[in-house]
């Protein structure tokens, strides 16, 4: 099969606004798809002339509501659409619609013939918006009624395992042509591997809309291009990722792809998304991934699946760093690393002797932290909402332990040279400081400290608003990200040539 090609999905109401569309990504797709459905009524009455108005080659859907669709009305009015747009065909095939997807239960022999004799291609297609589909290379071998379609089955992942067993499956299908989609944000490794998935398509959808279906997976073209250099992606690209729960907002993959690029290798590096450590392993195991970052909130429990970890990673209690050291499945963490640098960058210090620390949240982010802020001197108090979890790593390193509320107010003061925040709270907050966003809000800065928070979406979180208007010197998560990135990077390097 040849390279897998970029499709961009049209959703607009109007003809022209999709051609707008078609022409901004112009030099980052190969084809597009007309979604007729999501069409004013007058507009759908003019779809025979779209082919005609872009450079590309495109396909003509109008997919029902039961599909996920906006088509509403029977099937005798949309059997009547498809017809209005096969009609007539151009002797200049660029002016026809490459492609025609009907529906896997869509039969009708007049519209199937009409496409064969005008050379657009059927795509026949099914869509389960509910479930994983099994037996992949059994449906699409029934869904080939004749050697000019291309099968298409699309369907909605419960948990990576679906999805890591749809990729065994692809396996058995590299000498075919089909179309395969794992929907929602699970999926989205099918979308950015559809080389290795074995699909004669992936879809996107331009950035104007990436928020209405961003459930469903998308990703825009010129992403899929810039960042994950999809059109370099072969048989022979090495694979690397990063995998946590729910997952919604990282920077790893631009930062670890513009490195892989800049040092020439071929290599991918993007997000799985995985409840549970097991699972986020199996997969990795399952397609070949090389090495993967550990996110929240699977830093401690990947530890004992794994093969062999670090000392740090023994010491510390956190994993953030998987290797696949030929077969051998080793655990590091480069988030203390990480931090150190950036904090003595931020505070310009060389180490932290005679300061007094709070650490805020006891996760595997804050066990690397911690381990860390005791490496360069400093006194630490680790506050949390659970106090059992803030007193074992206290006990850990030595430090002292108490309840994230306001009634530790003083041991806060006490404490408050430097506050390092490292909970999720804030993370995508775009509202002014609260008590859901800001996991400090009974404090009131004095604007004599220093304020790190982990998180770096959004540049400027609730808690560091609140500490800067007070004075505060504050810094975000971004500078840690990027140096245990760098270090993750060489660990992933390492392993690059290996067979």
């Amino acid at each position: 099969m040849s390279r897998p090609l970029v499709c961009l999905c049209l959703t607009g109401k109007t003809l022209a606004e999709d051609v707008s569309i078609a022409e901004k990504f112009g030099q980052y797709i190969d084809l597009v798809e007309l979604r007729a459905d999501f069409l004013e009524d007058d507009e759908r009455l003019n779809i025979r002339d779209f082919p005609g108005m872009i450079s590309v080659p495109s396909i003509l859907t109008i997919r029902r509501a039961i599909d996920g669709g906006k088509y509403f009305e029977g099937e005798a009015s949309r059997t009547q659409l498809f017809a209005r747009g096969l009609a007539f065909a151009h002797q200049d095939n660029r002016k026809n619609f490459a492609y025609v997807d009907f529906e896997d239960d869509f039969h009708i022999p007049s519209l199937e013939d009409a496409a064969l004799a005008f050379g657009t291609r059927i795509i026949r297609s099914f869509h389960d918006m509910k479930n994983p589909v099994k037996n992949l290379k059994e449906r699409l071998t029934k869904m080939r009624t004749t050697g000019y379609e291309i099968p298409k089955i699309a369907f909605m992942p419960h948990t990576i395992r679906d999805v890591t067993e749809a990729f065994e499956e692809a396996a058995q299908l590299n000498n075919s042509e089909q179309i395969l989609c794992a929907m929602s944000s699970l999926g989205f490794p099918t979308r950015i591997l559809s080389e290795k998935f074995h699909s004669y398509l992936t879809y996107t959808s331009p950035d104007e809309i990436l928020n209405e279906q961003a459930e469903l997976g998308h990703i825009d073209p010129k992403t899929l291009s810039d960042m994950y250099h999809f059109r370099s992606i072969d048989q022979s690209t090495k694979l690397y990722g990063i995998t946590g729960y729910p997952l919604k907002i990282t920077s790893s993959p631009k930062l670890q792809n513009s490195l892989f690029d800049a040092n020439s290798m071929n290599a991918v590096y993007f997000p799985f998304k995985s409840e549970t450590a097991e699972d986020a392993l199996e997969f990795a195991k399952k397609i070949g991934i090389r090495g993967f970052s550990v996110t929240i909130p699977h830093k401690e429990d990947i530890i004992p699946r794994l093969d062999k970890v670090d000392p740090k990673v023994s010491e510390i209690g956190a994993c953030n760093t998987v290797i696949n050291d030929n077969g051998v499945w080793t655990g590091y963490n480069t988030d203390c690393t990480g931090f150190s640098k950036a904090l003595l960058e931020f505070t310009e210090l060389k180490d932290l002797k005679d300061k007094k620390v709070a650490v805020i949240g006891a996760g595997g982010a804050s066990r690397a932290i911690a381990y860390a802020v005791k490496n360069l001197g400093a006194k630490a108090c680790i506050f949390n909402r659970t106090i059992g979890k803030a007193k074992i790593i206290a006990e850990k390193f030595g430090f002292e332990y108490a309840s994230l509320g306001p009634e530790s107010l003083e041991k806060l003061h006490e404490f408050s040279d430097i506050i390092i925040q490292t909970t999720s709270k804030g993370m995508g907050s775009t509202e002014l400081p609260n008590s859901n966003n800001d996991p400090i809000y009974f404090y009131d800065f004095t604007g004599n400290e220093y304020i790190y928070d982990i998180i770096y979406s959004p540049e400027v979180t609730p808690v560091m608003a609140r500490a800067d208007a007070s004075g505060c010197r504050v810094c975000n998560g971004y500078t840690m990200l990027k140096y245990q990135g760098e270090a993750q990077f060489e660990l992933f390097s390492k392993v690059y040539r290996q067979i």
